[in-house]
Formats: C-alpha cells, sequence, structure tokens
C-alpha cells in the first residue's frame, strides 16, 4: 500500500514501514519497496528462540515474505503509547528455511502502527496483565491497522474461559477457588484433571484419580503459584487416542493433527512430549465449529486453533494457535497460505490507507 508522505514529514525520526533497511543485504531489500506489498509488523517473542520446523508464526512470516510483504519484528515489552499513539522499537526482518541461519534483522528503528498494513499478535502466553496490556494498546490501532487476532476480543476470549460460552460440547467442567467444591467435584466424577486458568503448554496440568492423596498438596500448590480460579474437569479416557487441535480460519475448520499422549503422562501437547499423528475431521468436530465459526468470525478471530477430547471441547485458542507445520506435513496442505488469503481479504475490504 502507498505510503503517505504527509504523515512521514509530520513524524520525523518514525518509521512509517515502508522505508529500507541500511544494514540488510542487497538481494534481500527489494520486497520492502514493492508498491502492491503490505507492511507487516510480528508481535512476538525473540527469533533466536523458535523451532523452524514448528513454529506457526515462522510459517506465517516466511508465507507473508513469498507475497513481497515487508517484514517487521518487535517483542511485546517494545510498544509504547505516546501522545495517543502507538510506537514500538522493532527492526526489519528477513527469513529462510535454515537451521541455524534462519532470521536476518535490520536497523532498529521506531514503527508508528498505524503506519502498518497488518500486525500480527503473535506471542506466547501466558495471558498475564503484560499481555492483557498490549491488547488495549493494538486495540488503539484495530482496525484501522488490521490486528490479528483483534485484540479487543483476544482479552476478551482466554481459552480456558471463553470455551464456556458453548458449554454443551464440554466435558463436565468446575471453575472455582473452593476447595470443598472441588473434592466434591471429585467424589463425583472419580477422576479428574486439575489445570491453571490462565496457563499453556501442558504446564501445571494433573490428573487425580478417585483414591490419590495428592489433592490437597496440589491445591496448596495451586494456591501458592496462582491467584486465579481452577479449571477443574471430568478425566476424558480418549485423551489415550489424542487431542486433536482444529485449525479455524475465519471461522472455517481447514485442517486438524491429533496431539497423542507420551506414556504415563495425561498431557498431549507437543512441548511436553506428546507427537503429532494425521487427522481427520468427524462429523461432531465439524457441528463444534459449526457453532462457534460465526462468533469467531464477527469478533475478528482470523486464525484460531479448538481442542477436542473424543466428542468433547476443551479449549479455543485466539491468543497464538499453533499446528500449521504439524498438519501441513501430514496433509501435504499450506495453512498459513490460507490464513494470509483470508488477511489480505480484510485488507482490501477496508480500504486501508495507511497513516
Amino acid at each position: 500500500m502507498a505510503e503517505d508522505p504527509k504523515h512521514t514529514q509530520e513524524t520525523p525520526g518514525v518509521s512509517s514501514g515502508r522505508r529500507e533497511s541500511t544494514t540488510l543485504q542487497e538481494p534481500l531489500a527489494p520486497a520492502l519497496d514493492r508498491p502492491s506489498s503490505l507492511a507487516v509488523a510480528f508481535q512476538m517473542d525473540a527469533l533466536s528462540g523458535i523451532d523452524i520446523d514448528a513454529d506457526s508464526s515462522f510459517a506465517l512470516a516466511l508465507e507473508a515474505q513469498r507475497r513481497g510483504h515487508g517484514l517487521y519484528h518487535y517483542a511485546p515489552e517494545a510498544l509504547t503509547l505516546r501522545d495517543g499513539r502507538v510506537y514500538a522499537r522493532g527492526r526489519p526482518m528477513r527469513l529462510k528455511r535454515e537451521h541455524g541461519n534462519h532470521y536476518q534483522l535490520g536497523d532498529w528503528e521506531t514503527l508508528d502502527l498505524a503506519a502498518m498494513d497488518v500486525v500480527m499478535m503473535r506471542q506466547d502466553p501466558p495471558f498475564d496483565m503484560a499481555y492483557i496490556t498490549a491488547t488495549h494498546l493494538l486495540e488503539k490501532v484495530h482496525p484501522h491497522t488490521l490486528v490479528v487476532n483483534d485484540p479487543a476480543h483476544v482479552r476478551n476470549a482466554p481459552e480456558k474461559l471463553y470455551v464456556t460460552h458453548f458449554a454443551e460440547f464440554m466435558p463436565p467442567t468446575l471453575i472455582t477457588s473452593d476447595r470443598e467444591q472441588i473434592r466434591q467435584f471429585r467424589r463425583e466424577q472419580k477422576d479428574i484433571i486439575l489445570k491453571p486458568l490462565f496457563g499453556n503448554g501442558g504446564a501445571d496440568v494433573f490428573r487425580i484419580t478417585e483414591q490419590d492423596e495428592n489433592l490437597g498438596a496440589l491445591l496448596d500448590m495451586f494456591t501458592r503459584l496462582y491467584r486465579e480460579p481452577i479449571m477443574v474437569q471430568a478425566y476424558l479416557p480418549e485423551i489415550r487416542k489424542g487431542d486433536k487441535r482444529i485449525i479455524l480460519i475465519d471461522g472455517e475448520p481447514v485442517g486438524a493433527v491429533n496431539r497423542v499422549p507420551p506414556p504415563g503422562d495425561a498431557r498431549a501437547n507437543l512441548h511436553v512430549g506428546g507427537y503429532a499423528e494425521r487427522a481427520e475431521l468427524t462429523e461432531r468436530d465439524r457441528q463444534v465449529c459449526r457453532a462457534i465459526g460465526p462468533a469467531l468470525r464477527e469478533r475478528g478471530q482470523i486464525f484460531v486453533g479448538i481442542d477436542m477430547i473424543g466428542d468433547y471441547l476443551t479449549e479455543i485458542n485466539v491468543t497464538s494457535p499453533t499446528g500449521i507445520q504439524e498438519i501441513n506435513r501430514l496433509d501435504g496442505v499450506s495453512l498459513e497460505t490460507q490464513v494470509w488469503d483470508a488477511i489480505e481479504s480484510r485488507v482490501n475490504a477496508s480500504g486501508h490507507i495507511p497513516e
């Protein structure tokens, strides 16, 4: 999209998102200058620590680069609000799928996020006050600058709470800090799972059986580590067959991967030893997607992952969904292409002109 010279002149020293970095190698620079390209900022964690064979943000950024869009990287803590405008201290970036040499960064710039076409909010949880603050700041530029996903609705949809809007598809679930309620729930369900309400990646997730004597100690631990209520769910034996991650783009299911827990573990997260296998969508999966898809689309949640164990919906992940690369390999598809088709369609429909 074309640069607005007026804004560039009025804000000296601030990048409009269209200026070529002086430190990038010459063959890498032209994509930033293409008139039809978009200026895309990725708000994400350090590039040095990502797994290029598994990271969904890497796949999304690489596809944006392939389309000729100019890419910028900044960390969430680099956000600044000054005189009503939102800036970020970041750098132009170029990527390649080469282990140990997968990214190249240009000079530091102060990016005016109102001059960006798209901001990809891709930092990992925890969903804490720092995360919530970032959504408030990004809300100031959205939808003039398209933020993926819509930050206000990301803030209002933490995965273990938003899913309760669709309780008819969930396993028996309790969210409380009341220990007697938790003990009663175990008496009823016999076999339960305890999770931190705003956790991620399978951290601090425990299975407690009817005769397990560790419930009190675990409740002490949760009280010590977390101020929020605990999510308690009936244990689903189907987890031994896997936890299915389904990707929805603009509310439509486009692919799935089954994440199978390792022996002796009730967690299927790939971060903790689960492994990926090919998965098909069942009629129950499609029923759930039909129920939640319109709400996701209406709330500007372009890229979403939902989790199914057997016939039960357990989470709706709108913060930083993963699974793209696993599904691509298993199904021979390119989900990042579909994500960018949806993003570009929204940008074009908005008639966005950078400030």
